[in-house]
């Protein structure tokens, strides 16, 4: 059972206490990358059959099957197919909004400078299989990369025992517009898209969320290629008032406590009377889910009420958790809005579920976790584009400023640096 918490009662170091996964396999995942690295589709296949059990004919998804997915989706499931080709519209929608725009200032004589955005040659993007599948993932990952220009796009997802990709990951894949599908999971895939095999090409950044293995994997390749975050485990924190439904606010915290047994739920709020119902009403909803045992475990390791004297203490605390996913349920949440600091993506009102997020309305659901709210930002078109910069000065410009470069550097103590400026401005 969920238990309930009330806030100055208890040491914060319990309250804001957060359940961190134990298992280190920072070991077993250098070796993956050692002989991915070292021995390229050979290795790839040999993992791909002892952790996910298939043998693919190949690594690559190829143009039949991406047709045969294509036509299995609108046969069997035409219904499906429209959602995601809204959803998908809906996502670029709001990332489009993110695309921002070279500059150049030219407001001194003799002097140009500016600076270019330019689009990641590369992305690798992760999508989880295993216990689930996860076709919104794929057009969260694809859809701002491609925005962002990015030349090639490659997708990397576990395959079935029987060696293919779900028909759901790959019609998003197709709307989403990914140029090349790779059959492998865990941290091979991480290993093949950092470095490069016969059939996957080396990438320049990579993101998407992962288990323990593709978050360690992650860590590692890091200055090989960049990445977007560690992602840990999923979050969800409910800010309620009194007056908010306590059998919608069980749902919604259930919404996040089926996707892993270490996943996190909190609800804080400034009424123990819905403290208490919600407590009852998740012990009745817990039964109902297809993932009952997992959402079980995570509700009584993981999940915790915290109730609090009022609603700015409630906001408070929700800043100080910095969590993942935030939903504001009170009457009128854009009073409050400018009061949350910290989190990944907030759900605003009594009538705005997370699972909206997840597949629908559009921001990215590519989140920050563990608190990283607080420094870290939602997966967008930024995180596939970098910025360089450019300098011109004319001859009389540096004549103008080469003086001030020189004090600038002697006082450093580079007296090269000012010798490169005044040389130049010598007879």
């Amino acid at each position: 059972m969920i238990r309930i918490m009330k806030y100055g009662e208890l040491p914060n170091e319990e309250i804001f206490a957060r359940s961190m996964p134990t298992v280190n396999v920072a070991d077993k995942v250098a070796e993956i990358l050692r002989n991915v690295r070292e021995r390229g589709d050979a290795a790839l296949r040999e993992y791909t059959e002892r952790f996910d059990h298939a043998s693919p004919e190949s690594l690559i998804v190829t143009p039949d099957e991406m047709q045969e997915a294509l036509e299995t989706i609108r046969t069997t499931d035409p219904e499906f197919m429209g959602v995601l080709e809204n959803a998908a519209a809906n996502i670029r929608k709001f990332h489009s909004r993110q695309v921002r725009n070279s500059f150049i200032i030219n407001d001194e004589p003799g002097i140009v400078m500016g600076q270019k955005v330019i689009p990641v040659d590369r992305a690798g993007l992760y999508v989880p299989g295993g216990t689930a599948s996860y076709p919104s993932t794929v057009l969260m990952d694809v859809i701002p990369a491609k925005i962002a220009g990015v030349k090639e796009v490659i997708l990397t997802t576990p395959p079935g025992r029987d060696g293919k990709i779900n028909p759901a990951i790959l019609a998003a894949a197709s709307i989403a517009g990914a140029d090349r599908i790779v059959k492998a999971g865990g941290a091979q895939a991480i290993a093949a898209l950092a470095f490069g095999t016969e059939s996957v090409p080396r990438v320049d950044k990579i993101v998407g969320p992962g288990n323990a293995y593709v978050a360690e994997a992650k860590r590692q390749v890091y200055g090989t290629v960049a990445i977007d975050m560690i992602a840990g485990p999923s979050e969800i924190l409910v800010a309620a008032d009194g007056k908010s439904n306590p059998v919608w606010l069980a749902a919604d915290l259930l919404s996040q406590a089926e996707h892993d047994k270490v996943a996190s739920a909190v609800l804080v709020t400034d009424s123990m009377e819905l403290a208490e119902k919600v407590q009852e009403e998740l012990e009745r909803q817990i039964p109902m889910l297809e993932r009952s045992e997992i959402a079980r475990e995570s509700i009584d390791r993981n999940g915790k009420i915290i109730v609090a004297e009022n609603l700015r203490t409630v906001i408070d605390i929700a800043n100080e958790i910095a969590p993942e996913h935030l939903e504001l349920c009170v009457d009128n949440p854009f009073d409050l809005l400018d009061s949350i600091r910290h989190a990944g993506s907030i759900f605003l009102g009594r009538h705005c579920p997370e699972a909206l997020g997840d597949y629908l309305a559009g921001p990215n659901h590519t989140l920050p976790t563990q608190g990283t709210a607080r420094f870290s930002s939602p997966l967008s078109v930024d995180d596939f584009v970098k910025k360089t910069q450019y300098t011109y000065y004319t001859k009389e410009a540096l004549a103008r400023a080469a003086k001030d470069v020189a004090v600038f550097a002697q006082k450093e103590g580079l007296t090269g640096h000012a010798r490169s400026a005044t040389i130049r401005t010598e007879e």
